[in-house]
């Protein structure tokens, strides 16, 4: 049988589904709409459609809602046809069918981070494992111990140890000698910082040297050092070093690229807390350009550093960046479409819908309940009794009668203020959703197959 998709959808929604579908050309797939018979087409449930969806189907596969809470597996299992669930907003199917919309994996990338403690030497060995742990939450691979210059580090073997008991892979950086001996000894498997003079560290011990030029910036000094490693077979790590702006920046990706050129099979390290840190720019894009820079250049591991206030995310930010990387470079494309992680503060497409649209579909509204999207001219909330459009919401409050109301009030005004941030930013507004910081804040949990709690404001029958 061709391939032919049912879509289920409310009252409100089918009108404009129907038009998205009909406008959409090449989809390569048949299709039909089944309305199920509840107003928004996000508070189907499971139940719901299992009742009211007629049986045999006509359709290779069925689409719910984004939004839709149901237990796709167990409706796939009872009309012998499978499930999914589309995207949150209409206006994304034509994407969603786009060239990666459906297979879109992110699971995957080649690139190993080395998260940084940068100030091991200075707190607990029970800090440095806490710590270690929240940055392996965040996808670090390996737990870099940061030794502090003229800054004793007596429990080093200690926190090596530690770490090591708690499953993390450990690496020592340090420009003291019998401090990287120490790590090594202790059970470190990979030592930052060595040279050409100082790659002899590692021969009793079997760690991996991570190499850098010296002196700094002398790259003949460090394919020297690589060949030395060559020679006495150990299987070392390059690491030119990424400058900050304004102080060899630019010469120092030249380094890198030189690096690749000379030796195309190497394994190389870059280190972005120089750009990262000592940038006051958003983490999440810098982040991105650099490793985009590693993608093309095949740079492996990442070194990454999170100090600044401004980059308490980072390590998060590679870890996506890492992996929409890996995927784009696969699909041989620009890492563009896949996944709004590094998309933080703006939206490629922050209005689904045009001020015309949610006009039409304010004019069908009958009931009482608050409606809040925005569109380019601004905020609108709508009901039966009225539709208003404004660019801040203190506007607006005045407008909707709710007063006397206090948790619909609370509610509302809740609502509106998000909406009034998303509009200004340029992102993606949806009602009783979070806005999608993407990587730059944890995401909540959600159990996509039945509907949230009630909030306050539901529960009291106030909404």
């Amino acid at each position: 049988m061709a391939e032919r998709i049912l879509f289920l959808t409310g009252h409100l929604a089918r009108a404009r589904l129907e038009k998205v579908l009909t406008e959409t050309a090449d989809l390569g797939f048949a299709w039909s709409v089944f309305d199920v018979g509840v107003k928004v087409a996000a508070l189907m449930t499971e139940a719901i459609i299992a009742r009211r969806l007629p049986r045999p189907l006509d359709a290779s596969q069925v689409m719910v809602p984004g939004r839709c809470r149901a237990d796709l597996e167990r409706l796939s299992r009872e009309f012998g046809v499978p499930f999914v669930r589309g995207p949150d907003e209409l206006k994304d199917l034509p994407a969603y069918f786009g060239k990666r919309g459906r297979n879109l994996d992110l699971s995957r990338h080649d690139m190993r981070i080395f998260a940084e403690i940068v100030d091991a030497s200075a707190i607990t060995v029970e800090a440095i494992v806490e710590r270690a742990s929240a940055m392996r939450a965040a996808g670090a691979d390996v737990i870099d111990l940061g030794c502090l210059p003229d800054t004793p580090f007596p429990h080093l073997e200690d926190a090596v140890g530690a770490l090591r008991a708690t499953g993390h892979e450990v690496s020592v950086d340090s420009a003291n000698s019998e401090e990287l001996r120490r790590g090594a000894k202790a059970g470190a498997r990979f030592l930052l910082s060595l040279t050409e003079a100082t790659l002899g560290l590692v021969g009793e011990t079997g760690a991996v040297p991570v190499l850098i030029p010296a002196p700094h910036g002398d790259l003949p000094s460090l394919l020297r050092a690589a060949e030395a490693a060559e020679r006495r077979g150990i299987p070392a790590i390059l690491d030119p070093i990424l400058d900050p702006i304004h102080f060899g920046f630019m010469a120092s990706l030249s380094r890198y690229a030189q690096l690749r050129e000379s030796l195309p099979e190497a394994e190389i390290l870059m280190g972005t807390g120089n750009l990262t840190e000592l940038t006051d720019a958003d983490s999440g894009g810098v982040t991105a350009a650099l490793l985009g820079i590693c993608s093309e250049l095949f740079i492996r591991n990442l070194l990454v550093v999170q100090v600044s206030p401004h980059t308490r995310r980072t390590v998060q930010e590679h870890d996506a960046a890492r992996r929409i990387m890996f995927a784009a470079r696969e699909d041989a494309s620009t890492p563009k479409d896949y996944g709004a992680a590094l998309l933080s503060l703006h939206d490629r497409k922050p209005f689904p819908n045009t001020p015309s649209e949610i006009a039409e579909l304010a004019a069908a509204v009958k009931d009482g309940n608050f409606r809040i999207e925005t569109a380019e001219d601004g905020i609108h909330v709508y009901n039966r009794d009225g539709h208003h459009v404004a660019r801040d919401a203190m506007s607006l409050f005045a407008k909707l009668g709710v007063e006397k109301d206090a948790p619909h009030a609370f509610y509302l005004g809740t609502e509106l203020m998000k909406a009034e941030i998303a509009w200004l930013l340029g992102k993606r507004y949806a009602q009783d959703e979070p806005l999608d910081w993407g990587a730059a804040v944890d995401r909540r949990a959600e159990d996509l197959t039945q509907l949230a709690k009630a909030g306050h404001t539901l529960r009291s029958g106030k909404r």
